[in-house]
């Protein structure tokens, strides 16, 4: 299975190249190399691999919704939380309903049946929507009226919804033991539960890595052991409590971004260099799971009804999106973003078949359902990708990254205001005059920075160690047995305080020549933090656009 593995990298990651070459996606393409070297087509994916494509693209599933959770800031959640909530029943709503009234004259279903077609098909695929949403604010598309934001909150929630649907209403057509009203219940349960886990789970985790400090790596390992945790305990406790366990999932990213957002961005950066590897296995092992020819037994009579379905979906999310600060162009992109299927409807698809199978019921409806499933990932996933890029770059706006061409954080008179304690990092590295100098090069490896403080039993500042200094004993490791701290410490005459403004604190830094300096609490000398030029002009924009924001927002809007 590893020779099959590795050759499932170089191939996803020579065909992701070659699409974007192209101006299509890259996941477009490996979605299509699954496809065709699934079991399905031409069956040349080990069977190892098929065995374990479950857990495998879980995994990578709770790698792009962590990625997601760590971009996801309160301010910008408060601003489109109406139209998230909104979105994250309205459309699949309308979609399932137009389904239901469709699905006996197109297909033959009765209306029970045709409702949990109308559940399987209702979903949009995070898999698809989360990353593509995650580039778009990476590159800032549309950052500045929160659309990004907007998608990915509401599309998390939105598969909550329908899951939880669909469970019911294949409950009650199989005749399976339950009490309906509890599993109508279940739904808010189920999302409120699992923020409220994933908001613990990820306070607790940020308290820990305070506490004991381990390298960015170790945070992200915990992290993501946490997650699949999570996710394992969602089926166990689900006739006790429902549970959203990926809801929970993005749940432990925001709250970290909360509380420490250089802390956040350092494992999101890690985390966007495990989705290199793990954007391969989902995309290209969702393909794997597509069946062409249980698709074409749906024929044109089912992707009729997947057209008019999503054309009640579409006018679903239009109707979410009237009032907001949206323009028809970027309404339109949030339209489009929320067409593709592709990892619920996989996940789901084959469900009524072998609940009908196990029941002894007739199994045709559940065959009916399944090549439905199948054909909206083929009709939705990858030209909806394509669809998603094309529209984000035609009408999504680029937020600038600063308030002026040049202008820097010390020319901005907001700059005059902020104060350092707004900007610093609490949570670095610090060492005693005692401490060994292997100790001391495992500081700096934890923290980005180019000194590492230098702290009495208080917690005092008394002196610095700067890498600079210890470059030359990177070489001779055979010396660190015999050094201290104290040997290649240095005094720290100048100290920011938290009250200073930052363009004071950046005047300070450019004078002497420092990138970097520590925060001490005034007359005590009490170490709490380091600032970095970096951070103190990031802060600094980011503060202005807010309140240009602010200002630019109509009167008696959000």
């Amino acid at each position: 299975m590893a020779l099959a593995l590795a050759e499932l990298i170089i191939l996803g990651l020579l065909v992701d190249y070659i699409f974007r070459k192209m101006h299509i996606p890259g996941l477009v393409g490996m979605m299509l190399t699954g496809v065709l070297l699934g079991p399905f087509v031409l069956s040349l994916l080990d069977p190892g691999l098929l065995a374990f494509s479950t857990d495998m693209r879980m995994i990578a599933l709770i790698v792009i919704l962590l990625r997601a959770g760590f971009e996801l800031h309160k301010d910008t959640l408060r601003r489109v939380g109406l139209q998230a909530l909104l979105l994250s029943f309205v459309p699949a709503t309308l979609e399932a309903l137009a389904v239901m009234a469709l699905g006996p004259r197109l297909l033959g279903l009765t209306r029970l049946e045709s409702a949990i077609l109308g559940t399987v098909l209702g979903a949009v695929s995070p898999a698809v929507v989360v990353p593509m949403m995650l580039d778009f604010a990476a590159r800032r598309k549309g950052t500045d009226q929160g659309i990004p934001t907007l998608v990915i909150a509401a599309s998390s929630i939105d598969d909550v919804f329908v899951i939880v649907v669909f469970s019911t209403l294949l409950g009650l057509y199989t005749g399976s033991p339950g009490n309906l009203l509890w599993k109508l219940t279940g739904i808010p349960v189920s999302i409120v539960s699992g923020i409220l886990t994933g908001l613990a789970f990820g306070w607790i985790l940020y308290r820990l890595f305070r506490r004991f400090n381990p390298r960015a790596t170790k945070r992200l390992l915990t992290i993501l052991g946490v997650s699949i945790v999570l996710v394992g305990m969602e089926t166990r406790i689900e006739s006790v409590l429902p549970f959203a366990a990926l809801l929970a999932v993005m749940a432990i990213g925001f709250i970290i971004l909360e509380k420490n957002e250089h802390m956040a961005h350092e494992i999101s950066g890690k985390l966007s260099k495990v989705w290199v590897f793990a954007q391969i296995l989902l995309f290209t092992l969702v393909g794997a799971q597509v069946d062409i020819h249980v698709a074409w037994q749906a024929g044109l009579a089912g992707s009729t009804l997947i057209g008019l379905a999503l054309l009640a979906r579409s006018a679903g999310t239009w109707l979410c999106l009237l009032g907001s600060r949206l323009s028809p162009a970027e309404r339109f992109f949030v339209v489009i973003a929320y067409l593709p299927k592709a990892t619920v409807q996989a996940a789901i698809g084959g469900a009524p078949l072998v609940a009908l199978r196990a029941a002894g019921m007739p199994e045709g409806p559940g065959e009916i359902i399944l090549a439905a499933a199948v054909l909206s990932i083929l009709l939705t996933a990858a030209p909806g990708a394509w669809l998603i890029a094309w529209a984000g770059n035609r009408f999504l706006k680029t937020e600038p990254l600063g308030p002026a061409s040049g202008e820097t954080a010390d020319e901005m008179p907001i700059a005059a205001w902020i104060p350092v304690a707004d900007a610093m990092d609490p949570d670095v590295a610090s060492v005693r005059d005692t401490t060994p100098m292997r100790q001391v090069f495992d500081g700096f490896s934890s923290h980005p920075y180019g000194i590492c403080p230098v702290l009495d039993a208080r917690g005092n500042l008394t002196g610095l160690v700067r890498l600079s200094t210890l470059r030359p004993l990177l070489a001779k490791e055979d010396l660190w047995p015999s050094l201290i701290a104290a040997d290649v410490a240095e005094p720290a005459p100048l100290a920011l305080h938290p009250a200073m403004p930052l363009k004071e604190a950046i005047a300070l830094m450019d004078r002497h020549g420092f990138r970097d300096m520590s925060v001490v609490e005034p007359g005590t000398r009490l170490f709490v933090g380091i600032l970095s030029r970096e951070r103190a002009e990031q802060t600094a924009q980011e503060v202005w656009l807010r309140r240009a924001e602010e200002t630019a927002r109509p009167e008696g809007r959000g």
